[in-house]
C-alpha cells in the first residue's frame, strides 16, 4: 500500500496547515500517511482536529469555509519524530548537512528506508530539492533534477518545466527537461504525443539567446525522440497550444510568480467591483457560482504541488503559504505519480531499468 511521507514542519502555515491537509487526504482518499516533525506540535494538531474537525477553505476569502468533522484515530497516519526544522532563510545546501535530523531529511529518508513511497513537503524548496537530490540520488542520464507544475490553459493542462530548481542551465540539461515534461503529460495526463514548446521571446528559429537558439537546434534534432513543436512566446502559455513549455528555472519562477500575482490583483478587482454599489452587489451574488468555477480552475491549490523529475523517488514540492486544501491535493499528486511509474518511464529513456 503506498504511503506519503509529509514534511509537517515545512511551510508557512506548519504544522496546522499541513497535518490538516494531510488527515484530509487520509480520510478522503484513503491515502496511508507518514508525518514527520516535532511529535509534540503534531500530535497537538491531531488533538485540535478530533475536537474542532478540519477547516475546509478553498479561495480564503472568495468563498465560505466548512468544518469536516474527523476521528483522526481511525485513519492510518503513522508519526515520526524529527528534532530539528530547516527554516526558509538557510542556505539548503550546509542546512542538509548540519541538521541531520530535520523534518525534510528524515521525511525523504522515509523513502529511501521504504518505510514510505513518496515525499511532500511546503518548506524551503532548495531544501527539499537538496534533500530529495541527497537521499534519493539522480536518474541515470538526468544532469539536474528539474521541477514540474501543472498550469491551466484554454484546452487543457500544461506542464513548466523547470519552474524554479536551476537558474544556470545548459542545452543538455534543458533537452532532458522537454523529455521529462513529456513524460509527465503522458504518464499523468494521458496524452499520447505531448506537444513540446521552448519558451522564448519569439517564434522564429533564431530568436532568443544563445542558450535558446543552441537548445532550439538540440531539440530539432532529436524530433524522432520528442514532438517539439519550436519557440513560445509567453503569450502563448494559456492557449493550449502545447502540453509541455521549457525554460530554465530562473524564467520559469518568474514567469510562475507573475501569474499567481496577476490571478490575485484580477480576481482582487473583481470582488472589489462587485461592492462598488447595490446593483453591483446584486451581480456578484448571481455570478458567484461562475466565479467559483472559474476560480478552482485557475487556483494553484487544485494542483497540489509540482512534481520534482529526475531523482530516483518521487518529491511533491508545494507553495511556501499552502492551505490545508492544497495540502490534500499535494497527497493525490505524490499518489498518483507513484502509481503512474513515471520514473521507470524516465528511466528506460536511458537504458535504466
Amino acid at each position: 500500500m503506498t504511503r506519503i511521507a509529509i514534511d509537517a514542519m515545512g511551510g508557512d502555515n506548519a504544522p496546522r496547515a499541513i497535518v490538516e491537509g494531510a488527515v484530509w487526504a487520509c480520510m478522503e482518499y484513503g491515502i496511508p500517511i507518514e508525518l514527520v516533525g516535532k511529535l509534540y506540535d503534531i500530535e497537538r494538531e491531531l488533538d485540535r482536529i478530533d475536537q474542532e474537525g478540519i477547516v475546509a477553505s478553498i479561495g480564503g476569502s472568495l468563498f465560505p469555509t466548512k468544518r469536516i468533522k474527523v476521528n483522526t484515530k481511525t485513519l492510518d497516519i503513522k508519526k515520526t519524530q524529527a528534532s530539528e526544522v530547516i527554516e526558509m532563510g538557510e542556505a539548503p545546501g550546509q542546512a542538509i548537512r548540519k541538521k541531520k535530523n530535520s523534518s525534510i531529511v528524515l521525511a525523504v529518508n522515509a523513502v529511501v528506508t521504504g518505510s514510505a513511497d513518496a515525499v511532500v513537503a511546503a518548506g524551503s524548496t532548495g531544501a527539499a530539492m537538496g534533500a530529495s537530490l541527497f537521499g534519493l540520488g539522480r536518474l541515470r542520464g538526468i544532469e539536474r533534477p528539474a521541477i514540474a507544475t501543472v498550469l491551466p490553459t484554454m484546452k487543457g493542462p500544461l506542464v513548466l518545466i523547470d519552474s524554479g530548481a536551476n537558474t544556470d542551465c545548459t542545452p543538455s540539461m534543458l533537452y532532458q527537461f522537454g523529455l521529462m515534461g513529456s513524460i509527465y503529460a503522458k504518464s499523468i495526463f494521458g496524452i499520447e504525443n505531448p506537444r513540446v514548446a521552448l519558451l522564448n521571446i519569439g517564434e522564429e528559429e533564431g530568436k532568443g539567446d544563445e542558450l535558446a537558439k543552441e537548445t532550439y537546434k538540440l531539440f530539432d534534432e532529436n524530433k524522432d525522440n520528442i514532438n517539439f513543436i519550436g519557440n513560445a512566446e509567453g503569450k502563448e502559455i494559456f492557449l493550449g497550444n502545447c502540453d509541455v513549455i521549457v525554460c530554465d528555472g530562473f524564467v520559469g519562477n518568474v514567469t510562475l510568480k507573475t501569474i499567481e500575482g496577476v490571478a490575485k490583483m484580477l480576481f482582487y478587482m473583481i470582488k472589489q467591483e462587485f461592492y462598488h454599489d447595490l446593483f453591483s452587489k446584486i451581480v456578484g451574488l448571481l455570478v458567484k457560482p461562475v466565479l467559483k468555477r472559474i476560480y478552482l480552475k485557475i487556483n494553484y491549490e487544485e494542483f497540489g504541488g509540482a512534481l520534482l523529475l529526475g531523482v530516483k523517488g518521487i518529491t511533491v514540492i508545494c507553495h511556501g503559504r499552502s492551505s490545508a486544501y492544497a495540502i490534500k491535493n499535494a497527497v493525490k499528486v505524490a499518489y498518483n505519480a507513484v502509481k503512474s511509474g513515471i520514473n521507470e518511464s524516465i528511466a528506460s529513456c536511458y537504458g535504466e531499468k
